[in-house]
């Protein structure tokens, strides 16, 4: 068995909207092989609680404009440091940086089949540190705060 068309269709804009708001590193598995309750997993990160929150909130939003779907269940949403938006076909982890790489979701499902995704999901692999305000939105280089001066000069 592998993931259905309609899981894939959730994933594809789960990720899209994941990227819209600059998360890090989205990976999407097929997990219908070896899980019956789901067909599949999307993980995404940020790097502060308040981006957790908006990429959890964007994602949300995206799949009930577009596919008119709701979670049946959503977890984490007060500490901000792993959200889980439980789809039933499919089920959504926005972790904060250090949480996924604490509990390592990514290598727990390694052995199972990728999904393909949007090209700006996959661009998010290689993405540095994203900018954002202070609500968590992406923001330009232009429009993200001005880092300190220090070491500004050259001391050598």
């Amino acid at each position: 068995m592998t993931a259905t068309e309609h899981s894939q269709e959730l994933i594809t804009v789960a990720a899209q909207a994941a990227a819209d708001k600059l998360a890090h590193n989205i990976i999407a598995f097929d997990v219908s092989e070896v899980l019956s309750i789901t067909d599949a997993f999307l993980i995404a990160s940020a790097n502060n609680d308040r981006q957790v929150k908006s990429i959890a909130e964007e994602i949300e939003d995206k799949l009930r404009e577009q596919l008119d779907v709701k979670p049946v269940r959503r977890e984490g949403e007060r500490e901000g440091r792993w959200i889980l938006l439980d789809y039933l076909d499919i089920v959504v982890h926005v972790q904060h940086s250090e949480e996924r790489s604490f509990y390592s979701l990514d290598r727990l499902w390694k052995d199972c089949p990728e999904l393909p995704l949007p090209a700006d999901a996959l661009a998010s692999r290689n993405r540095p540190d994203a900018l954002t305000d202070a609500d968590g939105n992406a923001v330009s280089p232009a429009e993200a705060a001005p880092a300190d001066d220090f070491g500004a000069e050259d001391y050598s």
